[in-house]
């Protein structure tokens, strides 16, 4: 309940911090055009002291929560058919999900009509011939230390090496319990960080849109909403996707399934959290029909590895912004993307606007701006409401096609 009141409280403030900015804005650039540079200027400074914070959080956040999640999963020699079940059905999903908000974003172009000029220290770049190649993405991937991966924030090794690391403490059981029961305290210490972070987010967005709209006017905020538009509309068609791949599994009755869940799935709407959802989602397929040992075993590991919502959020506004800032990426660049986006966007569960801290570290890779994540800090709370809702979907298809591989859904 005081996770609902707080996430309430923060939604209305946002809220306000939105209007307040785009009203403050607005004001600067039609009544005070001369200084509207010199007010977006500083009112920056507050997004930029968000996004380091953001920032901050990434190495020890992607090394506990992956770690403690596999370490938790016990070995895959052990876990059995149904963890190999689980994820074979987690990476499929994952697939459709990455791959259909890379389509729909290179069809729809939402961000193309913002022509945001890029920042002078990637101006002169070359930034469509600097792109990611095989080679760097294999350099990028592999850390010769995980130190100095995590002191440079390289999120692509901090994973590498926490699966060799999870795996290795899933292996030695016992002898390592006390160490990872360790490391998952520091994830949930992780997880609080991220909460207090999250609690400067209203005077990020204010200074976010004051600073936007004093130098462009109201004319961005439509883009704004074509782009919300145009997001939930592919959730719609993920749903519609999930929808029709669990009914090839468990037939009609996935109707049913998504209906028995929309208690969860509002919950996690109103509240855009997946995770305020999780006691009722378990509770509801279990209504349905689910086995307790397959849903308390499946469902958890959904919540690490299986967020269909926030992946197809992470290529879909990774693009946009790019598309804002007229960064063009071939269609090999785009794999390597979806591929690295794969990879980091698990473990990821439980964290408040968790794709934020995945676009942050992916987008550097890719020479786009690290400042283009502030054209969505706005509005990125109605866009969660929609990831969190979809997540709860997908993982609710999960565990019931799971369950009838296994013959216990009758």
């Amino acid at each position: 309940m005081d996770q609902g009141l707080q996430s309430t409280r923060l939604t209305k403030l946002i809220l306000l911090a939105l209007v307040l900015g785009i009203a403050v804005g607005f004001l600067i650039f039609e009544f005070l055009p001369l200084q509207a540079a010199g007010f977006a200027s500083a009112a920056e400074l507050l997004p930029t002291i968000f996004l380091r914070l953001i920032k901050m959080i990434i190495a020890p956040l992607v090394f506990a929560t992956l770690v403690s999640g596999i370490a938790r999963m016990g070995d895959l020699g052990t876990v059995g058919r149904v963890g190999v079940k689980a994820l074979g059905w987690f990476l499929f999903a994952s697939l459709i999900s990455l791959s259909l908000g890379l389509l729909l974003v290179n069809l729809l172009k939402p961000g193309a009509a913002m022509h945001i000029a890029l920042p002078d220290s990637t101006a002169h770049g070359e930034v469509t011939a600097a792109g990611l190649t095989l080679k760097d993405f294999i350099g990028h991937t592999f850390p010769v230390s995980i130190v100095d991966a995590m002191a440079r924030n390289e999120s692509l090794q901090i994973v590498v090496f926490s699966m060799f690391f999870g795996a290795a403490a899933a292996a030695l059981g016992e002898r390592t319990r006390a160490l990872v029961d360790v490391i998952d305290a520091v994830a949930h210490l992780m997880l609080k960080v991220t909460s207090y972070v999250m609690l400067f987010a209203p005077l990020a967005v204010f200074g976010a849109l004051a600073a936007t709209v004093a130098k462009q006017g109201l004319g961005v905020i439509r883009v704004y909403g074509v782009f919300m538009g145009e997001f939930y509309l592919a959730l719609l068609i993920l749903w519609a996707v999930l929808i029709a791949l669990g009914g090839l599994v468990i037939g009609r009755r996935v109707l049913h399934l998504i209906r028995g869940v929309r208690d969860p799935l509002l919950l996690a709407f109103s509240t855009a959290s997946s995770e305020a959802a999780y006691p009722k989602t378990l509770e509801q397929l279990e209504r349905f029909g689910c086995s307790n040992r397959i849903a308390s075993f499946v469902l958890p590991i959904g919540y690490s590895f299986n967020l269909d919502g926030s992946m197809m959020y992470c290529t879909f506004a990774s693009l946009f912004i790019a598309q804002a800032y007229g960064i063009h990426l071939s269609a090999g660049q785009q794999i390597l993307m979806l591929a690295i986006l794969m990879l980091t966007s698990k473990g990821m569960a439980g964290v408040p606007r968790a794709s934020l801290v995945v676009i942050a570290a992916t987008l550097p890779q890719f020479n786009i701006p690290e400042g283009g994540l502030l054209l969505l800090l706005g509005i990125d709370h109605f866009l969660d409401m929609g990831r969190s809702a979809t997540n709860v979907v997908g993982n609710s298809i999960a565990v019931a096609v799971v369950s009838r591989w296994e013959g216990e859904l009758p």
